[in-house]
């Protein structure tokens, strides 16, 4: 009966060895093509996700919105 035991443990030991492997391959693969897939057809279309450029006229990553006031009724049942 301990040598069942002992098989037992020593096959979930196995298991769950085998599947931090599979795991860490697999996600290596998905994160190497999703996000290196991403990043290359962004610089290869020209495509920046993040405006870092910085307003040389006031010296700030800060943009304008533009925002105006309108009507007091312009403002009801907006949805």
């Amino acid at each position: 009966m301990a040598f069942f035991k002992e098989f037992k443990q020593g096959q979930k030991s196995f298991g769950d060895s085998i599947a931090a492997l599979v795991n860490s391959i697999l996600l290596s693969f998905v994160y190497f093509i999703g996000v290196g897939g991403t990043s290359i057809l962004a610089k290869i279309f020209g495509k920046h996700f993040l405006d870092l450029k910085i307003n040389k006229q006031s010296q700030t990553y800060w943009e304008e919105l533009g925002l105006e006031k309108k009507n007091k009724g312009d403002y009801y049942k907006q949805f």
